[in-house]
């Protein structure tokens, strides 16, 4: 076996990993007619309208709110559910920051608990035991594109009348029970990020099929306007999260591709899946029977140390890299962060809230940490490659566990 290029040796991979975004001719095309219209911003506009209508109806949702960003479609979510100071949103330890600081930006408190350690996704019994008077609702985190347990959660939510969001920041297109996920709950939310499955560098947008939240989640994201009113009649809080035409144009091409692109990332997911799971040390994430698609914003799989000679897992990923094959950090666990540790979230909540205690604070998050730490994520594009690729990924693992004593030395 050819020495590991971590040690002077040639890579495993040698092919380039195909380039991010991807765009041509229609996105030029839109762009050019967007700035010779003059019409660049989305209240006149026809753009942004255009793609939030295509968008929605692809996720089999009635509505669409296209804003900013993933953050800020959080944020409009949540404020559309009213959710505010004394409330608490259940979410999981393991997702973005993001997730977490929207519920803050309310004045409410995001609870944490704990992962599915084999989906990665927010753990049905674990919500069902944090459910207090004050909570609010239940955020699903479909992580890496695969849906949480919608089954699951979705009954949770109908039992104790509490709202489902589905921070969908990673599942544009992934399917659950043939069903596309983002509005199977109350409300859910979608980021265009540059690192996404679709893009125009930022952006994002709120999908419902409840036409109270659709107005609320409008207003909220036009400065408190309501549809049909005077431009200047102001009648809730809101702030201006309107998404420009430049980018509504643009994601209206990057849909035209995703369902090309999804069925390519899941072939190549499924030659990982089945060769990754017969290394000794190496889990892929689990699909679950009921997902019918995962979008595949990355391919996950667990690392085990012990079955590389104790090789840490940052040593494994700088040998994974020299071999060619490009990796993203995982998130680490919230509860972990400064401002949940240094108490700065406090800031944002009620005061009742701010010198009451937070459980989550001392709890342990065995899956999360697991998740965290012991993971290695391929970032999306690599499955945009060919079959010879993966082969290529596979070939640079079973190369890192035949020389893994060779790397400590």
């Amino acid at each position: 076996m050819e020495k590991l290029a971590i040690l002077g040796g040639k890579p495993a991979k040698t092919t380039p990993t195909p380039l991010w975004p991807v765009y041509d001719e229609k996105e030029k095309n839109g762009l050019s007619e967007v700035l010779e219209s003059r019409v660049w911003w989305r209240t006149p506009g026809t753009k942004t309208k255009l793609f939030e209508e295509e968008f929605a109806k692809y996720h089999q949702a009635k509505h669409g709110i296209a804003v900013t960003n993933g953050t800020a479609a959080l944020e409009v979510a949540y404020a559309a559910l009213g959710i505010g100071p004394g409330d608490e949103v259940i979410i999981p330890d393991f997702t973005f920051v993001a997730t977490a600081s929207a519920v803050l930006f309310t004045g409410a408190l995001p609870v944490l608990v704990d992962i599915d350690i084999d989906t990665h996704c927010i753990d049905p019994d674990q919500v069902e035991a944090a459910i207090t008077p004050r909570t609010r609702a239940i955020v699903a985190v479909h992580m890496g594109g695969h849906p949480a347990d919608l089954d699951r959660l979705v009954q949770i939510a109908r039992i104790y009348n509490l709202a489902l969001v589905e921070d969908s920041a990673h599942a544009h297109g992934s399917e659950w029970r043939g069903r596309k996920v983002g509005a199977i709950g109350d409300i859910g939310t979608f980021s265009f990020q540059a690192s996404k499955l679709m893009t125009a560098g930022e952006g994002g947008i709120v999908i419902t099929n409840r036409n109270d939240l659709e107005i609320r989640a409008r207003s909220t994201h036009d400065c408190g306007r309501m549809p049909g009113e005077w431009f200047y009649a102001h009648y809730i809080y809101g702030s201006n999260y309107r998404l420009s035409e430049w980018q509504g144009v643009v994601l209206s091409q990057q849909l035209t591709r995703l369902d090309e692109q999804a069925e390519l990332r899941t072939r190549n997911a499924k030659i990982l899946d089945q060769e990754l799971g017969k290394i000794e040390g190496i889990s892929p994430q689990k699909l679950d029977s009921r997902c019918t698609r995962n979008g595949h914003y990355a391919y996950i799989f667990n690392y085990d140390q012990k079955a590389f000679h104790n090789l840490p897992t940052e040593k494994f990923i700088a040998a994974f890299n020299a071999e060619g094959i490009p990796t993203q950090a995982s998130y680490p666990p919230l509860h972990e962060l400064a401002m949940f540790k240094n108490g700065e979230y406090r800031k944002r909540l009620c005061p009742n809230a701010v010198i009451e205690e937070h459980d989550f604070l001392k709890m342990e998050f065995p899956n999360t940490q697991k998740a965290a730490w012991e993971a290695v994520w391929l970032p999306q594009p690599i499955l945009l490659g060919t079959e010879e690729d993966m082969w290529m990924v596979l070939e640079a693992i079973n190369k890192i566990k035949d020389q893994s004593k060779d790397i400590l030395r």
